[in-house]
């Protein structure tokens, strides 16, 4: 362990990582002592001591610490920079304004499997997954009486991170032609601040990612049931999981949009094929009750197996996917889309800009009125119609302002000049 990591570790955590079986361990574990190792994981990271892991606390500091020593347990290497990718979000950042935050201090942890072929390793895989959550309760908390409590997010994620490890321990034991880049991301619950902040500052370009695998809330499958977004993001998506799902036999329910409130919404608005694993809600979803006895262990390695399977096809198969731009479904709200009550426009808000006097974006649903109208990923909307648009809160209350159908001339700056677009609102799941 290095001083920089040993310093970070509270020592309740590195009791665990010299307690832990994976100590000293040099073969892959069997299925069981894989469930056993990612139980123990979850339950370090969604312990009280680490206070929830909100971003840009010390308990968030810690867990990162601990990503990086087991990315290195597994084999990973850390890019020329560190394990860190640190990042600011200033105050003025829509998402720390709805979190009444100030200045943000986070960093998503990064670990790479070079690839061993010697021309497709220039083209990378990426698989994330976010290790924060929200702390003591308040901003994005279900259950408001319990603020001031510990919020561990034992499921949402320390169950997707804990995934990271087990298909990082698979794939360094039989290397992929590309090289596989994976990410714990920190600020997914203050609006995707970490997936973003990678997106705009990449380990390798963007244009070599042949594709972004995403775990979020993989700790509670029930019945075999296992819900895959972004199947139409990339033509051969669903039949390679088709066949892929001959073998593990899930009640596999795709879903073909690319778009939603997680990480891999960050890479989709960059034109990459995603696909993102999920066990779906439940009821201690943004909860306090969200603990990790309540993990389906077995369930958890299964769904990283399956994930480690269509890593393995996508980083070996000799060409690159075919990219689809996937119309998103009916808009309900969050990161993906931003509409008013009745009106909708189709945009993708910057959360981490702390821009002021206007809105940036980050992309437009396709088929949505911003496309139609030609907006696109980096405008920064500044007025709806007859309203001023200071900032996200202004932009939503001048979208509720205006009813499906209505025309309004909205004014975006774009590389510094202002342009006037009209446009025509359209209805919400319509």
């Amino acid at each position: 362990m290095t001083r920089q990591l040993s310093r970070a570790l509270p020592g309740f955590l590195l009791a665990a990582l010299i307690a832990s079986p994976l100590a000293g361990q040099t073969t892959l574990p069997t299925i069981d002592q894989a469930a056993k190792l990612a139980q123990t994981d979850i339950k370090i990271l969604a312990a009280d001591e680490l206070g929830g892991r909100l971003t840009g606390t010390a308990g968030a500091d810690s867990a990162a610490a601990y990503v990086a020593r087991r990315f290195a347990q597994a084999g990973l290497q850390a890019p020329p920079g560190g394990w860190f990718q640190p990042f600011t979000v200033s105050k003025d950042a829509p998402a720390v304004q709805h979190a009444n935050l100030g200045e943000l201090h986070g960093k998503n942890v990064i670990g790479i499997l070079p690839g061993r072929d010697p021309v497709l390793r220039n083209e990378t895989i990426i698989i994330g997954a976010h290790y924060d959550h929200l702390g003591l309760g308040g901003f994005g908390a279900l259950d408001p009486d319990s603020t001031g409590r510990v919020h561990n997010g034992a499921d949402d994620n320390a169950s997707g991170t804990a995934a990271l490890f087990a298909m990082a321990a698979r794939l360094h034991a039989t290397p992929l032609a590309r090289t596989v880049v994976f990410i714990a991301f920190s600020g997914e619950e203050l609006g995707l601040l970490g997936s973003d902040y990678y997106v705009k500052h990449p380990i390798y370009p963007l244009s070599a990612a042949q594709a972004m695998i995403n775990l979020d809330m993989v700790g509670r499958l029930t019945n075999d049931k296992l819900i895959v977004y972004g199947t139409g993001t990339a033509t051969e998506f669903p039949a390679l999981l088709d066949s892929l799902n001959w073998y593990a036999k899930f009640d596999l329910r795709p879903q073909p949009e690319g778009y939603g409130p997680s990480d891999q919404t960050s890479f989709y608005a960059a034109k990459i094929p995603v696909l993102h694993f999920f066990t779906d809600l439940h009821g201690d979803y943004h909860r306090s009750t969200d603990d990790w006895d309540k993990i389906n262990a077995l369930g958890l390695i299964r769904v990283a197996e399956f994930a480690t399977a269509t890593a393995t096809s996508l980083g070996n198969r000799p060409t690159r996917l075919t990219f689809v731009d996937v119309p998103p479904p009916a808009p309900k709200g969050g990161v993906a889309a931003t509409s008013g009550y009745g009106a909708y426009l189709g945009t993708i808000p910057d959360m981490a800009s702390g821009e002021s006097g206007g809105v940036r974006i980050t992309g437009v649903s396709k088929d949505s009125p911003a496309e139609v109208a030609g907006m696109r990923g980096g405008d920064m909307i500044t007025r709806i119609g007859d309203y001023e648009v200071p900032n996200l809160v202004g932009m939503t209350d001048a979208l509720r302002s205006y009813k499906p159908g209505d025309k309004v001339v909205i004014v975006v700056l774009r590389d510094g000049k202002t342009m006037d677009l009209d446009v025509t609102l359209g209805k919400r799941g319509g």
